[in-house]
């Protein structure tokens, strides 16, 4: 490439997307690309024609490093959606204007479903009007919902620290209970899509029963059931810890978060904010049965952790970031990085480049042939597909005996 590249980051920051930043600003810099901006704040602060030079916090190894140990957005990230280009010619002109200014050839954006949008309707105006630029996506969701890749960064690290932390609150849950058990549930993040609460599963080994019962979005959710259920638990073990997804919805469609209570917030993307479903749940239970219970809520811990953030998907958050440069200096535009597993024993996974437009704004569910027949747990299929993605550490740099972290100067 001759000009210079610009990368951003958007949506919901993961415990490894800085690590994709890294892999982008590694491969550029290989390519002799004489400057990698960074987007202030995605694509919203790049219409104000906000960047930062990334040369002037990446000049070595050390710093890269750091880099991927670093928990969020670097660079800022943001929730903005581009409107349909008919009739908003003008901010779509203005982005260019911006690449233009600072002689940028190729734009890299990291993100999910509405980030790939992002770059479709960019890489659809550049096409229709002439422009030089290119538009390469670079996969992350903790949501794990992006279609055609086998997972997405960030997942794993996510399944990571929902994993470890059910084993260490079923841990905690069962010193207690002599005479009647506390029933814990956990509410875990995803949306419409249930892949970060199936990973609840895999706490379980030979020192951990894992818990007694997943619910995901993808399964109706049924009150009167779910109730008997927990009373079934509760006159049978010392223990009781259930994992919820924030996204289960009753029959009619209504989240059960919103029982009661609702959050009238939504995003650019018309998101609804889901919150509070475990407490909802928790208090029913206790009315229903007078036993102790107790609702936590990992909420942005999931996406935050990075103090066990899995290598594996830090490996990969970095390859989806180096391959995406390697894809634009080929000449391809309009296309999102995917991970394609080549195998499990031992598990390997290459990359390619696919086509944007069959991916922007499509979920993709947990395949229902691995959830178990009565609809609360996860089986053998998902635990094989999960079990790689969360292999390996990358242990911080300690100062003063907390993690250090790269922090972008305002």
């Amino acid at each position: 490439m001759k000009g210079n590249i610009v990368v951003g980051q958007s949506g919901g920051p993961t415990a490894v997307i800085n690590s994709s930043v890294a892999g982008v600003y590694t491969a550029a810099k290989k390519l002799g690309v004489e400057k990698v901006y960074g987007m202030v704040h995605g694509i919203q602060g790049f219409l104000k024609g906000e960047l930062c030079d990334l040369g002037e916090y990446l000049y070595d190894d050390t710093k890269i490093e750091l880099l991927k140990r670093t928990p969020s957005a670097f660079l800022g990230s943001c929730r903005y959606k581009m409107p349909k280009i008919e009739g908003n010619e003008a901010i779509y002109e203005k982005a260019f204007e911006v690449m233009d200014k600072y002689d940028i050839e190729a734009l890299f954006y990291c993100g999910g479903n509405d980030s790939m949008d992002t770059i479709k309707m960019l890489s659809d105006y550049a096409a229709a009007h002439g422009k030089r630029q290119r538009f390469m996506g670079v996969p992350k969701t903790i949501d794990n919902d992006l279609p055609i890749t086998d997972h997405c960064p960030g997942y794993g690290s996510a399944a990571k620290y929902i994993a470890t932390s059910m084993k260490e609150i079923i841990r905690d849950n069962e010193s207690f209970g002599i005479e009647k058990p506390t029933i814990l549930i956990v509410e875990i993040m995803g949306r419409h899509a249930g892949w970060l609460t199936a990973a609840a599963a895999l706490s379980k080994g030979d020192d951990c029963i894992g818990p007694d019962a997943i619910y995901l979005p993808e399964i109706t959710f049924d009150m009167d059931a779910f109730m008997e259920h927990v009373k079934h638990l509760a006159a049978t073990k010392h223990s009781v810890v259930i994992a919820v997804s924030e996204g289960i919805k009753l029959a009619d469609g209504t989240f059960v978060c919103e029982i009661g209570h609702a959050s009238d917030f939504v995003d650019a993307f018309g998101h609804k904010q889901l919150s509070g479903c475990a407490a909802l749940l928790a208090h029913k239970v206790a009315e229903a049965t007078g036993l102790k219970t107790r609702a936590v809520e990992f909420s942005t811990l999931q996406r935050s952790a990075t103090h066990i953030a899995s290598l594996t998907d830090i490996n990969e958050a970095f390859q989806v970031g180096h391959d995406a440069v390697l894809a634009a200096n080929e000449g391809k535009t309009g296309m999102m990085i995917t991970l394609d597993r080549n195998g499990d024993e031992p598990y390997q996974c290459g990359t390619s480049a696919y086509d944007v437009h069959h991916i922007a704004n499509v979920e993709r569910p947990i395949p229902a042939e691995w959830i178990t027949e009565d609809g609360r747990n996860l089986n053998e299929g998902y635990l094989k597909y999960a079990r790689p993605l969360i292999t390996g550490e990358l242990m911080p740099l300690f100062v003063n005996g907390v993690p250090h972290h790269l922090v972008r100067r305002k």
